[in-house]
């Protein structure tokens, strides 16, 4: 600015200077100060704070008080075992104690099957329906509705199609040549194989929605540099897509690991733990003591022993698939 001349404010205020805007007590006044301003964040988390409390904090307490106890629904008494219940789970003698590590790898045999099926297949399916083609929204919404269904809807719907007698799917294998007659709910490997590909049908459409929103996420901007810079497609997929996808891959497979490890519904309604228990899941496992056998003390136990589990699984996750710095 010139000497003498009106400054910038002058000039934009039409020839009135303009309030200062910085360090303005009136704009202070009517502004919200930073430190009081965290009540209000705290307004509005109260409702999920709360809920979240009720439901879930002082369950998981009041679970931990119960597996300290021989806690019979059937008995008055509730008396204090202190750790009785977690070391019958790891002697594995006992009857409760086999049970449940033999329901603990069921559990980890279907999570090892599921989880990288449930990472890839919905990977490929997500960089299908991220090109611009005719009828992409259709497809979208084709492989995503078995997810909206219930868990008792799949169970049933499937237990009619892979029934050996009059399921369609044994009917169009025969048609085809291949093996018919097949126990898919009451014989090994068939069992593990219904299994893990009702949850795959199911889920697989949630799973490639959360990749979309990921690759839509990515700039174009670098794949047309990496494309200038000669970069194949496999290239551009394993320099590009991949580190960009870096978080929603740590999210998928951390939630996927822990809704698999979690798996109830399926193995409940369609095989119900067939053969034999074979097929009986650490969640199915933790119901039946609980709810038909009635002894919570134990069921609680087991409970926060495969939380521990998941929770060691879902660190080392993060750990495997941090971001390093080069």
């Amino acid at each position: 600015m010139g000497s003498g001349g009106p400054s910038t404010i002058e000039r934009v205020g039409g020839g009135r200077p303009l309030p200062p805007l910085i360090g303005s007590p009136r704009i202070r006044a009517r502004g919200t100060s930073s430190a009081g301003s965290g009540w209000i964040a705290y307004l509005f988390l109260a409702p999920y704070l709360t809920l979240f409390t009720v439901f879930v904090v002082v369950p998981a307490i009041y679970g931990v008080w119960v597996s300290f106890h021989s806690w019979d629904l059937l008995l008055p008494n509730k008396p204090w075992v202190g750790l009785d219940n977690y070391r019958n789970l790891f002697d594995t003698n006992s009857a409760v104690g086999d049970d449940f590590w033999n329901a603990m790898k069921a559990t980890a045999i279907f999570t090892v099957f599921s989880v990288p099926l449930l990472v890839v297949l919905p990977l490929g399916v997500a960089l299908i329906l991220n090109q611009k083609f005719r009828g992409r929204n259709f497809f979208r919404a084709v492989y995503f509705a078995p997810y909206v269904l219930g868990v008792a809807v799949i169970g049933v719907l499937w237990t009619l199609l892979l029934d050996p007698n009059i399921g369609v799917v044994n009917y169009y294998l025969e048609k085809v040549g291949a093996s018919d007659n097949i126990a898919w709910t009451t014989s090994l490997p068939w069992a593990w194989v219904a299994l893990v590909g009702v949850t795959v049908w199911w889920t697989l459409g949630y799973n490639a929605v959360i990749y979309l929103a990921g690759l839509q996420d990515i700039s174009r901007e670098l794949y047309e540099a990496a494309k200038v810079d000669g970069a194949s497609r496999w290239g551009r997929f394993r320099h590009v897509t991949l580190p960009g996808l870096r978080p929603v891959l740590v999210f998928i497979i951390t939630i996927t690991i822990l809704a698999s490890a979690n798996m109830f519904g399926q193995a409940y309604l369609i095989t119900g733990g067939a053969p034999g228990n074979e097929t009986r899941t650490a969640i199915m496992l933790i119901a039946q003591e609980g709810l038909q056998n009635f002894r919570l003390g134990s069921a609680a136990a087991m409970s926060f022993v495969l939380a521990l589990f998941l929770m060691l699984v879902s660190l080392v996750t993060f750990f495997v698939f941090r971001e390093r710095k080069v």
